[in-house]
């Protein structure tokens, strides 16, 4: 019975990740460190590069997310977790024995290594069928892991695993030691010494005293006297050691790749609900959004910024929401106000949404309906590189030009502060006629400015505002908020904190 991936769904682009380059724009958006911190306590499974992949298909975005509530339920998180530590107990056992040169230790690894692959498999395998998930990945791979756990060859590796492992722990042998010398034997009821000597002075014993009992070191290798004593053992029981030799040999491959897959695979749903966890816990709101492409209506209603909100809820801060909702011919968001007021951050928080839901994964957020785009495309102001022979605004343009050439009808566009080291004149014309061509393409997009006449430039246009409190010197809130743009507005707030409006200088004078 095969079973494809719990990543994605059959017929889809198969078990991909390794390797994945990192999008242009990941670091534009912040979405690199949300990626390195969701990854970080699971290198081992090299799982950035299903986070920078978004999917195409809708469907194969619902099967993720139906894995993911699936993962959200206490007893399944907690059996693929098992599942998972289980495995990586599997995967060092068999480094170590691959780090080992003495025969009889190396095999012994290997057996345990194969013992506990055979428990984390059938444990896992009651445990689903326990749990009863939903998920059609869940039960496909219910499915097979029932099958597989009932097949010959698993059936003969869990046994014949559990013959030899039974069979050397019942070994018991003595070892003579006198001078530089020892003697193994096979043990013949001869006493304990060890318990002999407790006995003795057991009567000496006078309530909880400290233990002066020397410990010995625990280290996975054997010395050479160690060595010497276990080959004398293999030979007072050759059948035993016998059987280990021929497991190491005939099961060299015990591992079937299906498992080890679901085990890598896995991670990717275990790493962002174990990120997202403190953030629910300081009450973020989390959803699943509703994908689409049949319309461009999109909304979140108390979104944030992901990366901003994981650094601020570990440093006890507040973490402010904001929502925005586009309908009928309104394609792009335009954000204008004071500087330092939470606009770059709501366009960041716009574009992770949107990665996040095409990943399939819950997104920051009360209620979301997002689009299903095909490509991001982000432009935010970078620094100028000496080796860079154009000057900043040239740059600017090509870079921008690069994007409108490639863009299309479902494409996602992000714009942040353009043509800001220009004149305003000039800034006006040039943005204008970016913005006027992004609404030729009819793409979806945010565009922070400080240009007010972007706002209202088409109906396609909405105006959002960065907002001030008055009532605390003109403090920013951070929420941004749909209105007209008004610079003015922002202008008399400033100056009446600093006492220079009209009236004020009237009342001086």
């Amino acid at each position: 019975m095969e079973f494809k991936s719990i990543l994605y769904l059959e017929g889809g682009p198969g078990p991909t990740g390794a390797g994945t380059p990192v999008p242009a724009f990941a670091r534009d958006i912040n979405f690199d460190q949300i990626v390195e911190a969701i990854t970080a306590s699971r290198q081992e499974y090299d799982l950035k590069g299903f986070f920078y992949a978004p999917l195409q298909e809708l469907d194969g975005i619902l099967y993720r997310q139906e894995v993911m509530r699936d993962l959200e339920l206490d007893d399944l998180n907690a059996a693929v977790r098992a599942f998972c530590t289980q495995m990586t107990t599997v995967r060092q056992h068999l480094l170590q024995a691959g780090k080992i040169d003495y025969p009889l230790q190396k095999e012994r690894w290997y057996l345990e290594a194969a013992t506990v692959y055979c428990d984390a498999v059938q444990d896992l395998s009651r445990s689903l069928e326990s749990s009863r998930p939903k998920s059609r990945g869940f039960r496909a791979f219910q499915q097979f892991l029932t099958h597989y756990a009932e097949s010959a060859g698993f059936t003969s590796l869990s046994q014949e695993a559990g013959r030899i492992r039974q069979a050397l722990s019942e070994l018991t042998y003595t070892v003579s030691i006198q001078g530089a010398t020892f003697r193994v034997r096979k043990y013949d009821q001869e006493e304990d010494y060890g318990q002999a000597v407790a006995r003795f002075f057991e009567k000496f014993k006078q309530g909880a005293v400290k233990d002066w009992r020397s410990q010995f070191r625990e280290w996975p290798g054997m010395n050479h006297v160690e060595e010497k004593i276990l080959f004398f053992v293999s030979q007072l029981f050759p059948e035993p050691f016998s059987a280990l030799a021929a497991f190491h040999v005939n099961h060299v491959e015990f591992l079937f790749e299906p498992i080890t897959a679901f085990d890598r695979e896995v991670q990717f749903y275990l790493a962002y609900l174990e990120f997202t966890a403190p953030l629910d816990q300081a009450g973020l709101k989390f959803c699943y959004p509703n994908l689409t492409r049949t319309t461009k209506a999109v909304h979140a209603v108390d979104f944030f910024d992901l990366a901003l909100a994981h650094k601020l809820v570990r440093a006890k801060a507040p973490v402010v929401v904001n929502d925005f909702r586009l309908e009928g011919q309104e394609r792009i968001i335009v954000i204008t106000g004071p500087n330092q007021g939470g606009k770059t951050t709501f366009a960041r928080a716009f574009a992770q949404v949107h990665v996040l839901g095409c990943l399939g994964c819950p997104v920051p957020g009360r209620e979301a309906q997002l689009f299903l785009y095909d490509r991001l495309y982000t432009h935010f102001e970078q620094e100028e590189a000496a080796a860079n022979l154009h000057g900043k605004l040239q740059d600017e343009l090509m870079r921008m030009h690069a994007i409108l050439s490639q863009a299309n009808s479902n494409s996602l566009i992000v714009i942040n502060e353009i043509f800001a080291s220009t004149t305003w004149q000039d800034a006006t014309a040039m943005a204008t006629k970016v913005i006027g061509r992004v609404l030729e393409l009819d793409a979806l997009g945010v565009c922070v400015t400080f240009l007010d006449e972007l706002a209202g430039m088409s109906a396609k246009t909405v105006s959002m505002v960065s907002t001030v409190a008055p009532e605390h010197d003109h403090a920013r809130t951070f929420r941004i908020v749909r209105q007209p743009a008004n610079g003015l507005a922002y202008a008399l707030s400033l100056a009446a904190s600093y006492r220079l409006t009209y009236d004020q200088l009237l009342e001086r004078l």
